[in-house]
């Protein structure tokens, strides 16, 4: 097998790993307006921006001061991280965690298409059930399906175990906006006041909420 070559120069464009890193959140500094995101948050912030590309986002952030304080001291005390897509739990830096944590998705579980079909919802708030006996304390990340943080929301007013955190961010037309506003309400309506981050409206997702977790795993940008 030859050797692969370099195809020659035709653009400049930056290509130095380094570079490109220190360049990104260099731009997102300086062209976002984080006056409003709580200091112990301000780096949560950068890293959505990073993994989304949208400088704006601050504008739909909402962000409990008190958010990264407690999802970090709960990872560094070796709590799980519970992700409700597979391409959330992949988007993790292993190297970050700070206590080697299990990232956990159940999605693929065998009981899951069962569940969906007997309950008349999604696999992916099927799956949410599952993680009942790890939520005391974990740190919850979903990303993709509006379903799993309804479903989450209610376990938790029939009285599920509290995770330490809740990142709840996700994307979509049916009912993104609906679940993250929900999230937003939730220790005014129900008196369950769990520390939280997302974003008002339809934007998420797998990328953005891995970067927030990353954020929270570890402080240095």
């Amino acid at each position: 097998m030859t050797s692969p070559r370099r195809p020659n120069r035709h653009y400049p464009y930056i290509d130095r790993g380094p570079a490109i890193y220190l360049d990104s959140f260099a731009t997102i500094r300086r062209e976002s307006n984080l006056a409003g995101v709580p200091a112990s948050a301000e780096k949560l912030a950068v890293r959505m921006i990073h993994g989304s590309g949208q400088t704006d986002l601050v504008d739909d952030l909402v962000a409990d001061d008190r958010l990264v304080p407690a999802a970090r001291a709960a990872l560094e005390a070796g709590a799980p991280i519970l992700c409700d897509a597979t391409m959330v739990a992949r988007g993790v830096t292993p190297s970050r965690l700070p206590a080697n944590n299990e990232v956990l998705c159940f999605l693929n579980e065998a009981t899951v298409p069962g569940l969906a079909s007997d309950w008349g919802t999604t696999r992916t708030a099927a799956a949410v059930s599952l993680w009942e006996p790890h939520l005391d304390g974990a740190v919850v990340a979903i990303g993709n399906a509006p379903t799993a943080l309804f479903h989450l929301l209610e376990m938790l007013i029939d009285g599920a175990p509290r995770p330490a955190a809740i990142v709840g961010c996700p994307v979509g037309f049916i009912g993104a906006a609906e679940s993250k506003q929900a999230l937003v309400d939730f220790a005014a309506e129900h008196g369950i006041d769990i520390p939280f981050v997302t974003v008002r409206g339809r934007r998420g997702g797998s990328a953005m909420t891995s970067s927030a977790l990353n954020a929270i795993a570890q402080e240095e940008e």
